[in-house]
């Protein structure tokens, strides 16, 4: 079975797929595309340091988060370098709908396990569906470059994907956490069909 077959099966349950001219829109958009995606690995590397930092109690939260810093935060520079070689200017952060419509739908209250689970669901959820976009964008946009890179960071986005989900297990317990993910992913099928399709964010 080939990696991708693989990645099919284990974890790219999303529910609805991007719409396909979002591809088509953000090549010719792409460097507010590489923009935005920087500022999304910066998120990104917050959020796990926040996640460390909120539920440092947690040693399975520590250890298995702190190399996933180092890793979206070597992917931000990464990006950077790809604006900077194309001469495209770093501009200020979008607002990040997508994000917006998850963070309301985490449960409110409940112990310290529930509220570390939500927010490794939501964390999990993003990755996924950051990489079914930079799979999208390995094999559709023209520059050879970036649809490398792209396929490079589809891998570590599902590798990160699988480090929230699992660890989330680990924390609140298997059947739970299924249950509870089917939950989130029925609700951002709903978020992405009401989005506007715009080739200037990643999400």
């Amino acid at each position: 079975m080939s990696w991708e077959e693989s990645t099919r099966q284990k974890m790219l349950h999303l529910q609805l797929p991007t719409d396909p001219r979002w591809v088509n829109i953000a090549e010719m958009n792409i460097g507010d595309i590489l923009v935005d995606h920087a500022y999304c690995e910066q998120k990104a590397a917050s959020s796990c340091i926040s996640l460390i930092v909120n539920f440092s109690d947690f040693k399975e939260v520590v250890a298995a988060l702190t190399p996933v810093v180092a890793e979206e935060w070597g992917h931000f520079e990464r990006v950077m370098e790809h604006l900077n070689k194309r001469g495209y200017p770093f501009g200020k952060p979008r607002k990040d709908e997508y994000v917006t419509k998850l963070l309301q739908f985490i449960k409110k209250g409940g112990n310290r396990k529930q509220q570390l689970t939500e927010q490794l669901l939501m964390n999990a959820l993003i990755e996924a569906r950051s990489c079914e976009r930079f799979k999208l964008l390995s094999k559709h946009i023209q520059d050879e470059e970036l649809k490398k890179f792209y396929f490079e960071l589809m891998v570590s986005e599902a590798g990160h994907y699988v480090n929230f989900i699992e660890l989330a297990r680990e924390v609140y317990g298997k059947d739970k956490v299924n249950q509870r993910w089917q939950e989130w992913l029925a609700y951002e099928a709903e978020v992405m069909k009401n989005l506007e399709v715009r080739g200037d964010r990643m999400h």
